[in-house]
């Protein structure tokens, strides 16, 4: 089985005990998460930073490379983007705050990158009596969208006005 097919085998394992939270399915996603980079260490519950507690740290040695924000199988991260409650405000901190980040409910990531919106990609749909399906091209589109994230350059301090901005945000 690929990291992939372990990955939602854990979450429908997860899924079909009936009792399921939004923390639940993290130690799946640090695997995940680890598994796509020799050298990748995904932090779970960090060190709170300026805007706020994101629930990854994403680094390779000790060097930050970007930061997940999960929430619970199903939540509607649409609304989410659109800063409706309840999660709206933290989005808006994030957006502004993280240069690198990913927003998951475990099924769908989006990728953020200084404050835009890079790609969206769903590995797996999960029906109304709770059965989880694999996206054909879920696992490409994933494995391309966290390779892209983990190389991802952050941005540089050139100027004093480039330290003021990114300070401000």
């Amino acid at each position: 089985m690929t990291a992939f097919a372990d990955y939602l085998a854990a979450i429908k394992k997860n899924l079909a005990h009936g009792d399921a939270t939004e923390h639940t399915h993290r130690p799946a996603l640090k695997k995940l998460l680890e598994s796509v980079s020799q050298g990748i260490t995904a932090t779970n519950e960090p060190t709170r930073i300026l805007c706020g507690a994101p629930d990854f740290n994403i680094t390779k040695g000790k060097v930050p490379l970007g930061h997940v924000e999960t929430k619970d199988v199903g939540e509607n991260l649409a609304a989410m983007e659109k800063g409706k409650p309840p999660y709206g405000e933290q989005f808006g901190r994030y957006r502004d705050g993280l240069p690198n980040w990913i927003l998951t409910d475990y099924l769908e990531f989006r990728w953020y990158v200084n404050c835009e919106s890079r790609m969206t990609v769903r590995l797996a749909e999960l029906d109304t009596k709770g059965k989880l399906t694999p996206i054909a091209s879920g696992e490409t589109e994933l494995g391309n969208l966290l390779k892209a994230f983990l190389t991802q350059r952050s941005k540089t301090i050139g100027t004093a006005k480039d330290l003021a901005q990114r300070m401000a945000a």
